[in-house]
C-alpha cells in the first residue's frame, strides 16, 4: 500500500491518495511512515518538474494533497507527542524562490517532534527573518531553497542576521533541491539537512 500511495501522490490523484492515508491509518500504520512516503513522492512531483513535465500549478497543488494529508494524519501524531515544546524555530523558503513542498514537509515534520515553528511561507524578504527571530527569540532559524538562486538569498539572509547581531544566538540550517557541503559552507550556515528526518534530528541536536 505504501508504493500505491507513492505512485498516486506523485500522480497528483488526491482522491485516492487520501483514501489510502486513512486504509493505513485505519489498519495501524505509523503515521510518520505514511509521512515519510509522502516526501518520496512529492521528491518525485519536484524531479518531474524539473524535468519538464510538471509546471508551477502542478507543484501548488501536490502542495494541496499534502495538507490534506497532514490534516488527517496530524490527529494520529498528537496522540503520542508531548505537549511540551522543545524549542522555537523560524522557517521559510527565501527570496525568490516559491517551492513550498520540502518546506511544508519540514515544518510539519518539526511541529509533530515537539517544535514552535514560525513559518514565513515562501518568497520571504530577508528582512521578515531577522525581524521574526527578534520577536520570538528563536535560537534556531531554517532556510529552505529549492532553486540556485537561492543560495545568494540564503547567505544575504545570513548576512542580515549577522550585521542584526542576533548570529551567535541563532543555529542556522538550510535544505532543498539542490542543496550540499559546498552550498552550506558558501552561506555560511551552520548545517544542512537533506531530508525532513535530518533537519529533525539537527534541530534537537541543538536544543
Amino acid at each position: 500500500m505504501a508504493e500505491d500511495m507513492v505512485s498516486a501522490l506523485a500522480d497528483l490523484q488526491e482522491d485516492d491518495v487520501l483514501k489510502i492515508v486513512k486504509d493505513r491509518l485505519n489498519a495501524g500504520e505509523d503515521p510518520l511512515k505514511i509521512l515519510d512516503d509522502a516526501r518520496r513522492a512529492l521528491e518525485i512531483v519536484g524531479e518531474r518538474f524539473a524535468a519538464g513535465e510538471y509546471f508551477i500549478p502542478d507543484l501548488l497543488y501536490s502542495g494541496e494533497i499534502l495538507k490534506g494529508i497532514t490534516a488527517i494524519v496530524k490527529p494520529e501524531l498528537s496522540k503520542t507527542s508531548s505537549a511540551k515544546k522543545l524549542g522555537k524555530i523560524v522557517f521559510g523558503t527565501v527570496a525568490g524562490d516559491i517551492h513550498d513542498i520540502g518546506k511544508d514537509i519540514v515544518a510539519f515534520m518539526l511541529d509533530v517532534n515537539g517544535f514552535e515553528v514560525y513559518d514565513l511561507g515562501v518568497d520571504v524578504p530577508i528582512q521578515n527573518f531577522v525581524e521574526k527571530i527578534k520577536e520570538t527569540g528563536a535560537g534556531i532559524v531554517g532556510l529552505s531553497g529549492f532553486l540556485t538562486l537561492a543560495f545568494d538569498s540564503m547567505k544575504q539572509t545570513i548576512q542580515a542576521i549577522k550585521d542584526a547581531g542576533l548570529r551567535d544566538k541563532v543555529k542556522i540550517m538550510i535544505g532543498g533541491g539542490q542543496i550540499d557541503e559546498q552550498v552550506r559552507g558558501y552561506v555560511g550556515a551552520d548545517a544542512y539537512g537533506k531530508d525532513a528526518i535530518e533537519a529533525v534530528n539537527l534541530a534537537k541536536s541543538w536544543i
